[in-house]
């Protein structure tokens, strides 16, 4: 690890560290309705939406009925994203008439952007008109954003409250969170970008003239359009024509904002923020890179504040903050690495050298090693799934790297909301074996952890890996599965558990050698993101709701401190634990045993 490596991973992760107390203060304020300033902009705006949708801002839920009105709107989501697909040829802004997507495909893709996954099986500039992109694609990015971050509002209002039945109101939480939080920004975030040369338009395609020309030889014409000849009477010849190249266009710079601040992944082109077009410059890798963790880390921060303890939000961050930097350097080395069985044959003859610079495929060389490795440990360490680079391309430890943190749940800050009350559920889980080992009932937050919440925890810990492994075993068994795999082997069982967690965990990055387009891929997949959502969203709101019916308990001798070292250690270890126990053995049959080979080929 040289120094550019170390500049680039501390800048970023100072900048983190700076951004996510001002962000905290800012959640808490707005999901506490505590926003004077922008309540005189929005306010006019949200009741005029809680009017339409007949809501009384007023009325709080219990969390079963929370849990109902997310599961509707949700659905709804799916069936409106699904037709949006289906009808886009008779639908205005679709100046290249793209045809209606396939029916299997429709279905991937909606409930790919209600979940929060993006999962993209098709290449969005020869697929999508821009009414879907905006309508269907770029709206379902604000709310699926929005789904998350209510969760977990509902979860830490849990541990806030004691002896109520309630913990908030679904309509205001995703209108709040939505109007107030995610459309700021993201406008502000889009104009940066435009600036920077991502391109918002509504014009159609353009054919361009490039530099590369071709060698057929056509008669030149002088004016009156007869062939010129030469002194000695032969026709001259032209021999150069230059070609055209179809360049997309399209309002790219909105969907890239919420994009990224979402933690949402899915991207305008099918190269996604690899493209130029995307991403141009180094400037907006880093700004792309900061908007994946800004709110998940803010969220950090405002959990403390609103539980009324800043040093158990400063906890988690700690613990979700050492994850990642040491993830990020196992990636980042094993890049710079390279590949030692690519040699180069030295002068004498006699020596070797291996791979000169690293690991450079499948990256842009507008951004290099560095901070291609640190974009693909943020996207996979949150639930974002965009890329700047071919994850496929990776090498064998450089790729578990982002398959573990997907597969650990991503938690490791993770998507908006969605990382926080994992983690959170992981940290109830440390308690509780924390109190096992001395005899006493577990405390979390002064509430007590009892059976009810175990119960939901363990269907939460489980849920994702009966997907991954079922999934990944119905693929690699069936023809139709086992028929998308292009490398043959350990890296295409690589590409299917890969493809298989991206979907599971919400993350929505692929390896990119899989051809996953096809009906069994579309379904099976679409089966692992719904339920890899919402099969977690459903005990937590559950926990949530237990949480703030019970009674608040002073902390006594035998309470375990949860703000301290000991307590970040208790919690990454069940983290890394759990993920350990879970899925190595299914590692070593992907990127372990193609690491072996590839240091056996050496």
């Amino acid at each position: 690890m040289n120094a550019n490596t170390i500049i680039q991973y501390g800048l970023y992760f100072v900048t983190i560290l700076l951004l996510t107390k001002p962000m905290g203060i800012f959640i808490a304020r707005v999901m506490e309705g505590n926003t004077p300033l922008l309540s005189k902009i929005f306010s006019p705006v949200e009741r005029l939406l809680y009017k339409i949708g007949g809501v009384d801002a007023s009325a709080e839920m219990g969390w079963k009925r929370y849990t109902i009105a997310l599961l509707v709107f949700n659905t709804l989501g799916i069936l409106v994203l699904f037709l949006l697909q289906r009808l886009q040829l008779s639908l205005p802004l679709n100046p290249q008439q793209f045809p209606a997507v396939s029916v299997d495909s429709s279905f991937d893709t909606a409930v790919s952007f209600i979940t929060n996954t993006n999962w993209q099986g098709y290449a969005g500039e020869t697929t999508m008109s821009y009414f879907t992109q905006m309508v269907g694609l770029t709206v379902q990015n604000f709310l699926s954003a929005a789904t998350g971050i209510v969760v977990v509002i509902a979860l830490i209002r849990g541990f806030a409250r004691h002896s109520v039945k309630t913990i908030g109101n679904f309509w205001v939480d995703l209108t709040r969170s939505t109007l107030y939080i995610l459309l700021p920004l993201s406008l502000v975030l889009a104009a940066v970008f435009m600036s920077q040369g991502v391109i918002q338009n509504f014009s159609a395609y353009q054919d361009v003239s490039t530099l590369e020309t071709t060698a057929y030889q056509v008669p030149k014409l002088d004016d009156a359009g007869n062939p010129l000849k030469d002194a000695s009477g032969n026709p001259v010849l032209d021999n150069l024509t230059t070609k055209t190249q179809t360049l997309a266009m399209g309002p790219v710079a909105s969907q890239e904002s919420i994009k990224m601040l979402g933690t949402n992944g899915g991207g305008f082109f099918n190269a996604n923020s690899a493209h130029p077009y995307e991403n141009p410059t180094p400037f907006t890798n880093f700004l792309q890179m900061v908007a994946i963790f800004l709110i998940p880390a803010g969220l950090c921060y405002a959990f403390g504040l609103m539980v009324g303890d800043k040093r158990q939000g400063w906890a988690v961050f700690a613990a979700m903050g050492l994850i990642f930097v040491v993830m990020a350097g196992v990636l980042v080395v094993s890049e710079q690495a390279g590949n030692p069985a690519f040699t180069a044959v030295g002068i004498d003859q006699s020596s070797s050298l291996t791979q000169a610079g690293g690991n450079m495929e499948g990256k842009e060389t507008r951004f290099g090693i560095v901070a291609s490795s640190l974009f693909a440990t943020i996207t996979t360490a949150a639930s974002c799934g965009a890329v700047n680079g071919m994850h496929d391309s990776l090498t064998p430890i450089g790729g578990l790297v982002p398959m573990w943190l997907i597969q650990l749940g991503e938690v490791v800050f993770g998507g908006v909301g969605s990382g926080l009350y994992t983690m959170l559920i992981y940290a109830i889980l440390a308690v509780f074996v924390a109190g096992l080992m001395i005899g006493r009932t577990p405390e979390y937050l002064g509430k007590k952890i009892e059976i009810f919440e175990m119960k939901m925890s363990s269907i939460i810990i489980l849920v994702t890996p009966v997907l991954v492994l079922v999934g990944t075993a119905i693929a690699v068994m069936v023809d139709p599965g086992k028929a998308g795999i292009a490398n043959p082997g350990a890296h295409g069982f690589s590409e299917i558990l890969y493809a298989v967690s991206s979907a599971s965990n919400n993350n929505g990055s692929a390896f990119a050698g899989l051809s996953a387009n096809t009906p069994f891929y579309n379904y099976l997949l679409a089966v692992a993101m719904w339920f890899g959502r919402f099969g977690i969203i459903i005990p937590v709101l559950a926990i949530a709701g237990a949480l703030a019916a019970k009674k608040r308990i002073q902390p006594g001798l035998g309470t375990l401190p949860t703000h301290g070292p000991l307590f970040v250690s208790l919690l990454i270890g069940v983290v890394i634990l759990v993920g350990a126990l879970t899925y190595v053995p299914a590692l070593a049959l992907g990127p372990v045993v193609e690491q072996l080979m590839m240091v056996g080929a050496h």
